[in-house]
């Protein structure tokens, strides 16, 4: 117990959260003055259960109707016939060929009936198309929303503005109610996708959305409890924008628009290197990086929450890779065939062979996959 108490007076120590001779009392919420309440982040986490539970009445009651009305089909795979022994070996994951010459000899079949039971047996795994135009209904509603209340928020905010506003006379910065809900409801969905994530289609970038996930979720709650929400809300809004046109991308290729898929991929592809690889990196970062240390002096958790800003430009380098190679395949293809993030490693790599493939982040996140986020 008193290692316990000793590690967190250590971890909360004004020394590593806050500016030189600033210490928790001299923020400390009061009726005046509404400072971020670290007491508050426990909403978070109740709101991603509610966005959960909103979901998955939207998808039953809206979203699927909505795609059914489009021609999308809850179509299912043949399925392969029964075999125990090959059951009991299956792992949803491609055989090699020396698992198949042993399994052929067991089950008294041919490699190529072996192959295509395989074939057969992963297709039943495979979300219905419907599955995924719900899930990508529910992200791109969802990004729509909070890009246009995260507008509505800081329209009127100095910050938005003039970014050194994130730093003059911190850490006094008082959190208005509108910037609250728009923290803690954007803190909710990332924490329901990091929990959606495992029972949701499966994507090639399966890890890499997860760390996504985490690493923003880590990000505001740096920057609520190091009383960092302006600076917060400014890499919300910047992340929001280009994911609406990705999950529209999507759904539109689901629904067999192909035209209009392209013609929205190439606007999500626009919108996310303009402003993932330009206003992220050369406006936020280059801001927090180089402006911040000539106005507030340099605390340690400041590095770290730095360094989760930097931690989502490498992620967001990875998928910009991956767009413009859905691109370029796509240009010479003559369309966008493939969704961009595969279901799964082995499909995104057949799509992008046989066409182009639109797989990135849905998030933070790229784009039109044709056949996972």
């Amino acid at each position: 117990m008193e290692l316990a108490r000793n590690f967190a007076k250590a971890f909360w120590s004004p020394y590593v959260w806050l500016p030189p001779n600033i210490t928790w009392s001299d923020i400390e919420p009061t009726p005046e003055n509404k400072y971020a309440n670290y007491r508050h982040l426990p909403y978070s986490l109740l709101i991603a259960f509610a966005l959960l539970l909103l979901r998955y009445t939207l998808e039953r009651l809206v979203f699927a109707p909505f795609g059914r009305s489009l021609g999308i089909k809850l179509s299912r795979a043949k399925k392969a016939d029964p075999n125990p022994v090959l059951e009991k070996a299956y792992n949803g994951k491609k055989w090699k060929q020396k698992q198949i010459t042993a399994l052929a000899k067991q089950t008294d079949w041919t490699e190529r009936q072996v192959e295509r039971w395989l074939r057969l047996r992963r297709a039943q795994d495979k979300p219905s198309t419907l599955t995924k135009f719900c899930e990508n209904s529910w992200r791109c509603s969802y990004y729509i929303y909070s890009f246009i209340f995260g507008l509505y928020v800081l329209w009127d905010k100095q910050w938005l503005w003039d970014i050194n506003h994130c730093y003059y006379n911190y850490p006094f910065h008082p959190v208005s109610d509108d910037v609250w809900w728009y923290f803690m409801v954007s803190m909710g969905f990332y924490w329901s996708l990091s929990i959606s994530q495992f029972f949701d289609v499966k994507h090639k970038d399966f890890w890499q959305m997860f760390i996504h996930h985490i690493a923003t979720i880590a990000l505001m709650i740096f920057s609520w409890v190091g009383n960092l929400a302006r600076m917060g809300s400014l890499v919300l809004l910047v992340h929001d924008c280009a994911d609406i046109f990705l999950e529209a991308a999507k759904m539109a290729k689901y629904a067999k628009y192909q035209k209009l898929c392209d013609f929205i991929f190439v606007i999500f592809t626009v919108l996310w290197i303009v402003t993932r690889m330009g206003v992220y990196p050369f406006w936020i970062i280059y801001s927090t990086s180089i402006e911040a240390p000539k106005i507030v002096p340099m605390f340690p958790a400041y590095y770290i929450f730095n360094a989760l800003l930097s931690l989502l430009l490498v992620l967001h380098a990875f998928w910009t890779y991956l767009i413009l190679k859905i691109a370029y395949n796509a240009l010479n293809a003559g369309q966008m065939e493939g969704d961009i993030r595969s279901d799964s490693s082995e499909e995104i790599s057949e799509e992008l062979n046989g066409a182009a493939t639109n797989n990135v982040n849905r998030n933070s996140k790229p784009v039109a996959r044709q056949k996972q986020n």
